[in-house]
């Protein structure tokens, strides 16, 4: 069984133990080792590389190498959130619409993704600077929250410093 059987290029199926020439040689950036029964698990380093334990159903392993290319679109850029000029939001095969001022918040939020994001910053972005709508800003960023329910991005709020951007990487 190959990876290109299962419809999943870009993952190289291992064999575990296996000699170690077969992980320098392993096609792909993702990699799925097959565990023998028995056998310790592999070293496995970071969310591009996943383990199934044999005897497994070509469905299991299937699954698996999947879930491994899901993580590898969302890691080199083709799932990553973007926000077009016109305010929809894209990740992937998904959108949202995102009206004129949660837009505004989630541009800032986007550039930032993974840091903090000041309140202050954020009120400026919405509203213009010197105006302190810190009651409008909770709700507009709870509404963001709901536009972003399934598209696997979530905002989570500093308390007293402000809000951060979050993008988790999808699973099969």
């Amino acid at each position: 069984m190959t990876a290109s059987d299962l419809g999943v290029d870009g993952v190289a199926f291992i064999p575990w133990p296996g000699p170690p020439v077969a992980l320098q040689g392993a096609a792909g950036p993702g990699r799925l080792y097959l565990v023998e029964s028995g056998a310790e698990l592999p070293p496995v380093e970071g969310c591009l590389e996943d383990w199934v334990r044999l005897p497994a159903s070509e469905e299991d392993i299937s699954a698996r190498a999947t879930a491994l290319l899901k993580r590898l679109r969302f890691h080199s850029g083709q799932e990553r959130p973007h926000l077009d000029s016109m305010g929809i939001l894209h990740m992937g095969d998904r959108w949202v619409d995102l009206p004129p001022l949660e837009a505004r918040l989630f541009r800032l939020l986007l550039d930032r993704l993974g840091e903090a994001v000041a309140t202050d910053e954020l009120l400026a972005a919405g509203w213009g600077s010197g105006t302190d709508s810190r009651g409008n800003l909770r709700i507009q960023v709870l509404r963001l929250r709901r536009r972003l329910a399934q598209t696997g991005l979530s905002i989570h709020t500093l308390p007293g410093r402000g809000y951060m951007l979050e993008a988790k990487a999808p699973t099969a």
